[in-house]
């Protein structure tokens, strides 16, 4: 009996050194889905070969549904490195206590949304007084938090200001929305804005941006804080060696809408949580 229980104990001992060392061997990588899912992917994949070089080891992107499964995946392990924007940043420390962010786009420094419509009418948001609006998904940072954050700094509360709210899930599906008339007004993220108009998948001759939030933090890439410091650092020096200069290094950061990557610190989403607190969105 003393026998088969110590066997069994090795067993299980064996089976979980073979699970760490397959999740030591595997980067577990998702983002936060504020775009199509096939999108997402195909703007990870250069990325991922790229950091599976540096790394020496697999980088595997996860999908996840919605932007509460990325916080839920790193504060249970199941993820290591997750792109995530300001607010998710916010909730995932929170909740995990212990999130680092490694690096964010230069541009992140000072992110701004894009108020659009297709009424020619419309030349600000009190011309959308009584219409119907669109935000992106509830979680969004730049697609819902802080141009609602800005909108009540104004006095504007969008529940009582406009006929409807409604939350199209993603940046795009905003442009489309408004595009198709399901909506007077919507406001999204201003990379994906620049780069839907540069695929000339938005028709400009009738969707037009009308007004600009103020400038706020906004993405970055984070690790979960148990994640092995040298893997973290590595990931972090990967990030920042991206070089503009470099064909490759450049359609890396293209797909990524980034000049290139900087160093980044919890501190700088402080006015990101001040934010969702004032919105009610934090307790």
């Amino acid at each position: 009996m003393l026998k088969r229980t110590l066997t069994l104990a090795a067993s299980l001992v064996l089976a979980l050194s073979a699970s760490l060392t397959h999740a030591a061997e595997v980067l577990r990588v998702s983002a936060i889905p504020d775009e199509a899912p096939t999108e997402l992917l195909r703007k990870f994949k250069p990325l991922g070969a790229y950091l599976e070089q540096q790394l020496g080891m697999k980088v595997e992107f996860v999908p996840v549904s919605d932007y509460a499964a990325v916080v839920e995946a790193l504060a249970a392990d199941r993820l290591d490195l997750a792109w995530l924007g300001g607010f998710t940043f916010v909730q995932a420390r929170l909740k995990t206590g212990n999130a680092i962010p490694l690096v964010q786009r230069e541009q992140d420094e000072k992110f701004t949304s894009k108020f659009i419509s297709a009424d020619p009418a419309v030349k600000s948001l009190q011309d959308l007084k009584g219409k119907t609006f669109a935000f992106g998904s509830v979680s969004s940072t730049s697609g819902s938090l802080m141009p609602r954050y800005f909108m009540l700094k104004d006095g504007i509360t969008p529940e009582q200001f406009f006929s409807r709210v409604a939350f199209s899930g993603a940046h795009d599906a905003t442009v489309a929305w408004v595009q198709a008339g399901k909506v007077d007004g919507g406001v999204l993220n201003a990379s994906v804005w620049d780069k839907l108009v540069a695929a000339g998948k938005v028709d400009t001759d009738k969707v037009k941006v009308f007004a600009t939030t103020p400038s706020y933090y906004d993405y970055n890439w984070t690790v979960r804080g148990s994640l092995d410091p040298a893997l973290s650092a590595k990931l972090k020096a990967a990030f920042l060696a991206l070089d503009p200069a470099n064909p490759e290094h450049k359609a890396i950061l293209d797909l990524q809408a980034a000049s290139r990557f900087i160093e980044t610190r919890p501190e700088n989403y402080l006015g990101i949580e001040e934010a969702a607190r004032a919105a009610g969105l934090l307790k």
